[in-house]
């Protein structure tokens, strides 16, 4: 009796990739149930978030353009 190699490779690769579909597959169902009973048991608080006054964009370059030429005249008094 003779044993056909490469029809044996492929019997085992099937195998093995069915092994791993199938896995995935379950382990995609299994998530799933865990999200569903994490969120009905475990619901998300909701956040109250305060809303502070934002500053427009243009006092915030400036305050930064303040800073660097500050820094910059700092760096000149040090060396000199």
């Amino acid at each position: 009796m003779e044993v056909n190699l490469v029809t044996e490779a492929f019997k085992f690769m099937l195998l093995g990739m069915g092994v791993v579909f199938s896995f995935l597959v379950i382990l995609i169902f299994v998530l799933k149930a865990q999200t569903a009973l994490i969120t009905k048991y475990f619901p998300e608080k909701e956040k109250n978030i305060a809303k502070k006054p934002q500053k427009s964009a243009a006092s915030n370059d400036s305050a930064k353009t303040a800073a660097i030429i500050a820094a910059v005249q700092h760096h000149k008094n040090l060396k000199g």
